[in-house]
């Protein structure tokens, strides 16, 4: 697997505004999206996902979705019942995010706790009223 340094000589390279990595990355780092591709392990319907993801609204979850259906990563098919229903799924191109995004998953599981600290350790150090 490629590491970042290797895809990108930071010593040349400039992070310009109209970098087309940078709407792509601010997509999938979406906590919302990612949490979204997280539960579509499977089909799944508009509802049983709000029900799965707390504290989403139902704006933020429509936003999302319609977001990453642009982009390729899920599809949304609309179900022959009644009332219509709609369910989406992972396209093969999500899918391969999983991977990437698993590894990031684990290590924040990993280092939450030591970050946490740091937090609070960094928190305790800073002056009241300090920015």
């Amino acid at each position: 697997m490629q590491r970042f340094s290797n895809i990108v000589d930071t010593t040349t390279e400039v992070f310009s505004p109209d970098c087309e990595s940078r709407p792509i990355l601010d997509q999938i780092a979406n906590k919302w999206s990612m949490m979204c591709m997280a539960v579509l392990n499977e089909p799944r319907r508009y509802n049983e996902i709000k029900r799965r993801l707390e504290g989403v609204t139902q704006r933020v979850l429509t936003q999302t979705l319609r977001k990453l259906e642009r982009d390729g990563l899920i599809e949304r098919r609309v179900l022959p019942t009644s009332p219509v229903g709609v369910e989406y799924a992972i396209t093969p191109l999500g899918e391969s995010l999983r991977e990437p995004f698993g590894q990031l998953y684990d290590w924040t599981v990993t280092n939450a706790a030591s970050i946490r600290r740091n937090q609070i350790a960094y928190d305790q150090r800073k002056e009241p009223g300090a920015p």
